[in-house]
């Protein structure tokens, strides 16, 4: 790591000496590099350097984040560099050359899940939550409010991070302003580069899966230094069994391409037509069939498998049903009775207002999604979603909380004494009406201590709970 910022200090001290030189960096002319890769390198040079080096001060998981971040933001110049030499591609060549960048997102994400239990996990839920901002380069026509969508989703976890070391550490307030300033930076650049998309070369040639950005990047204009190294491969305690692994994955990245060493078998060939044949292949093998997992069911037209279901909100019976919706901000259920329900599936980034009284209410698989409802007689069950807002303007006496990250519950005055119910999930926060309108955030306990007194397990909420 200590390196790493080396590297950066000195890509900073030659980009500053080349931007001294006449024409390299206030009109973009500098030989061979694109104006707006310079200006990405900027970036890299100032609000990421900082990042990294406040990171490095904190050390622990947030550092090893901090590496993984920069991968991702070197795979994105790498990328930037690509268009500035080509045309744009076709849809599958630029899938191809994306998947560096979703890579390096998905690895980020999957590092904070893995360090749930981290003290700095507020930290890694900040970063894991805004950075799919990488993939800017991939929306049109508005990335820069892409980027701005996914910074906002880092303010919860920034704000808690401000406030539990304000008076206590400055170091980690400097981490979330070093932080943030990264992708205020990125918003200008985007506005300033690539207000409607990313800008691809109108001159080049065609940019193709294999196409990669150089080694160096021409000019006497130093690139940031590269990104960390990849985790060394496991040691197989075989090289003849490495050696045969190697080959089994070569075949299998061979796409259709495998099954073209395969002989054709024509109908004469075939025992299930010609009874006679069996006769020839030797005894038939007595005795019961080995066990073999039933297979499931193949689809007739695969294209249906991978094409999205529409969507939905019709009432079936008594039950309102709400399915697929994605960007819809004004969806509302008002012809409500008392004895219906309503079930919302695999709804993301909408908004829902139940009116009037209904027996109860399931929320499953959804993401980003916020509800607001007047009375429930029975139940609210979130089950398996993400980052969903529940909002009671009446009453409601149970609200179940399962297998759920992220999820806010705003109590109506009317609706204290409700019951919830918790269960595998985090980052559950319950939100209670103050005299003056506001709400005072209480978070729910995620963490308990067990003990055996003698006789029972006595459970109780550890201190660090939330």
């Amino acid at each position: 790591m200590e390196r790493l910022v080396e590297r950066l200090e000195k890509a900073v001290e030659r980009l500053e000496s080349a931007c001294q030189g006449p024409g390299l960096c206030g009109d973009g002319s500098a030989k061979g590099v694109a104006q707006f890769v310079q200006a990405f390198d900027a970036l890299l040079a100032g609000p990421v350097a900082e990042y990294i080096k406040i990171s490095k001060e904190v050390g622990g998981e947030v550092q090893k984040h901090a590496e993984m971040v920069h991968a991702g933001l070197m795979s994105e110049r790498a990328l930037l560099v690509v268009a500035s030499q080509h045309q744009q591609p076709a849809e599958n060549a630029f899938s191809a050359l994306l998947k560096p960048i979703s890579e390096q997102i998905q690895a980020v994400q999957n590092f904070r899940e893995k360090n749930r239990g981290s003290k700095l996990f507020n930290h890694l839920s900040a970063v894991s939550e805004s950075i799919p901002a990488l993939g800017w380069v991939a929306m049109a026509p508005k990335p820069g409010p892409y980027v701005k969508e996914m910074t906002d989703a880092a303010m919860f976890y920034t704000n808690r991070i401000l406030k539990e070391y304000k008076d206590v550490d400055k170091k980690h307030v400097d981490w979330v302003k070093a932080y943030l300033s990264i992708w205020t930076e990125l918003q200008a650049y985007i506005k300033e580069f690539h207000t409607t998309g990313l800008t691809w070369s109108k001159t080049g040639p065609v940019a193709t899966e294999g196409a990669k950005a150089p080694s160096a990047a021409p000019g006497g204009v130093a690139p940031p230094p590269p990104g960390p190294p990849p985790p060394p491969a496991p040691v197989s305690s075989s090289t003849d069994d490495s050696a045969s692994r190697s080959a089994l994955f070569a075949q299998i990245n061979r796409g259709e391409g495998i099954t073209s060493g395969l002989r054709h078998v024509s109908d004469d060939m075939k025992t299930h037509k010609n009874p006679a044949l069996k006769s020839q292949g030797g005894p038939v093998r007595s005795g019961p069939k080995p066990f073999t997992a039933p297979k499931p069911a193949c689809n007739a037209n695969p294209s249906q498998a991978t094409s999205k279901a529409p969507p939905l909100l019709e009432l079936e019976g008594k039950k309102w049903r709400v399915e697929n919706q994605e960007n819809a901000t004004n969806l509302v259920i008002s012809d409500t009775e008392l004895k219906q329900v309503a079930y919302v599936f695999k709804c993301t980034n909408s908004t829902l207002q139940i009116k009037g009284k209904i027996n109860s209410i399931t929320l499953d698989n959804c993401k980003k999604l916020g509800l607001v409802f007047d009375d429930v007689v029975g139940i609210v069950e979130i089950i398996n979603s993400r980052d969903v807002k529940v909002q009671v303007m009446g009453k409601v006496p149970t609200i179940s909380i399962n297998k759920t990250d992220g999820c806010h519950v705003y109590l109506s005055k009317s609706s204290l004494d409700c019951e919830i119910v918790s269960a595998k999930s985090s980052e559950m926060n319950v939100l209670i009406p103050t005299e003056g309108g506001d709400f005072t955030e209480f978070p729910v306990p995620e963490q308990f201590k067990t003990v055996w007194n003698g006789q029972k397990l006595v459970t109780t909420v550890t201190e660090i709970a939330g």
